[in-house]
This record gives structure tokens, sequence and C-alpha cells, in this order.
């Protein structure tokens, strides 16, 4: 599988392991499906790539694709899930919160597709892209008591039509190939990470071409939300230590006021963007405990 090729390819032990940005030369990535949902207004910079904390990233991304990590022959239990990595519609981590999590899935049965959407623009260079990541970022300010029982409709600060539109099309090619990709297409879900958290929840509530079997935010915003009449289960997961936290749970209590079936943790550390997990922290075992979320509710069962 190319992922396991790539990230052998790039593992150079000592070098990138930090929050240092290294460039990267972007990887083939040969399963990748060109989704043929356009490209970007005013976007003159071509995808590229680079490195921080070891992880693959990508940015400028303007031409959305959907990579397939199925499980092995006679494995496969119908399920399948739409992975959305994060990185504030900026870049993907693609490693962290994308093939390494699609892979943990396929071994699991599930049938994973990393979806890489279109991102908002930034600088052309790495080295303005450098500068621009190494500007102060103003602390995100602690929502008042109101807000957190008033409902949105997703990420605010964001134009997501494009990201909307992505996902929408990885959905439907997904049911376009269920037969050979071995998908139950009353089994599809979909987890995101961070901003890709709140792509699976622009998904959720706004969207009338998805119809999701179960969603799984992970590490997104907390915020209260309408819940559509049809909204899927959901499992959520989030960390006391995460700058997105700010000791919410509207969104939690937003899903048992409408009596749809949610799942909280809430752990004591592992700050943001932990992907499947980083050593000592809590929350580790947030991946073990997605499992027995799907197994408990029959999605692993063939």
């Amino acid at each position: 599988m190319f992922f396991l090729a790539f990230m052998l390819l790039y593992a150079v032990p000592g070098i990138g392991q930090d929050g240092t940005i290294y460039p990267l030369v972007a990887p083939e990535e040969p399963n990748a499906i060109h989704l043929g949902t356009g490209g970007v207004d005013d976007q003159p910079a071509q995808e590229t790539w680079f490195r921080q904390w070891g992880d693959p990233m990508a940015r400028n991304i303007s031409n959305a694709t959907l990579t397939p990590f199925l499980p092995e022959p006679g494995k496969a239990n119908g399920t399948a899930v739409i992975v959305a990595p994060g990185g504030g519609f900026m870049w993907l981590s693609m490693g962290n919160e994308g093939w390494e999590v699609a892979q943990a899935l396929a071994d699991q049965g599930i049938a994973a597709f990393v979806l890489k959407y279109r991102l908002h623009q930034t600088p052309e260079s790495l080295d303005d892209f450098k500068e621009f990541m190494e500007r102060p970022m103003p602390t995100p300010a602690a929502p008042s008591a109101a807000s957190q029982s008033e409902p949105t409709q997703g990420p605010p600060q964001r134009n997501l039509t494009n990201q909307l539109e992505d996902a929408e099309a990885a959905y439907a090619l997904i049911l376009d190939r269920a037969a050979a990709w071995g998908v139950d297409t009353d089994r599809i879900g979909m987890m995101g990470f961070s901003a890709g958290a709140g792509l699976t929840m622009h998904s959720t509530l706004n969207s009338d071409k998805m119809k999701l079997a179960f969603i799984a935010p992970i590490y997104g915003g907390m915020g209260a939300v309408e819940v559509p009449e049809n909204a899927p289960p959901m499992f959520n997961v989030i960390a006391t230590d995460d700058f997105l936290f700010h000791g919410q749970s509207g969104i939690v209590e937003s899903w048992f006021k409408a009596g749809i079936p949610v799942e909280f943790h809430l752990y004591q550390n592992g700050g943001h963007g932990f992907g499947l997990g980083n050593p000592d922290r809590t929350s580790n075992r947030w991946f073990d405990a997605f499992m027995y979320w799907l197994e408990v509710n029959s999605f692993l069962k063939p």
C-alpha cells in the first residue's frame, strides 16, 4: 500500500520530529481518486507538502481526492468511514489524521476513505508560509454561558461550500462503487479531526445528499447546534487540555436533548491534534473505545 511505502520513504529518524516546518516532496498517491469537484477561485499557488512534528501535511489543495484503504479479502464487515484530516482548513495533516487512521480502520475490517478536501489559500513560498505560521495567534475566547446553549449551524468563521461539495462527492463515489469496495450503503459513517471534525459536523447539519449512518467528530468544536431530525448517532472525543474545550459540552447536550444516541469521551489530557495517540496521555485509548462503540451498535458485524 502506498501509505506504508510513503512513510518508510520519509521516516528519517531525528529529522522533522519537532515543530519546525520542513519541505517535503509530494507523494505520488497512486490510489487517490480525483473527485472532479472543481478548483479554488483566485488560487494561484500549487499544492505543496511540508512536514511538521514528523507528520506529512499538504496545503493549497485545489483538487479534492479520495483515497481508499480497503480491508484484506475476507475481513471486510461492510462498514465504511470517510476520514477527514484537520488543519484549520489551510492544510491537512495527512499522516496523523488521515492515512494512519484509515489504515487502523481497515485493519478492523472497515473500508476507510481519506478525503483530501480543498483548502483556503496560504502563502505560496514555504518561507512565507513559515512566517505566517509563526505569527502570534490570538487565544480563542472562552465561550459565554449563553453561547454554550445557543445552537449554531456549523463553523461560522469559514465558507465551507467547497469542502461540503467535496464531502458530498466522496459520499456519492462510495455509493457508486459500493459493490466493488464491499460497502453496505446503509453503514457509511464519517470521522473528522479538528477542522475535519468541523467538516463532519457541517456535513451532518447542512447536507441533504449525505445519509450518514454515524459520525465521529474528534477534538472538534463543542458548541451547541440545531440537530436535524434524522441526525445519525455520534461518538465524540476531546481532552480537557485542548484549547477548543473550554468546559463546553453543548454539542453533546444537543444530541442528547434530541434523543439521538451519543457517546462522549472527555479525557484528562491529550492536547489537540493527537491523532491515534501520543505517549503517556489518557486519550490514547480513544480508538479502542470507538471500535467497541461500533461493535455494540452492530456496525462491525459482517
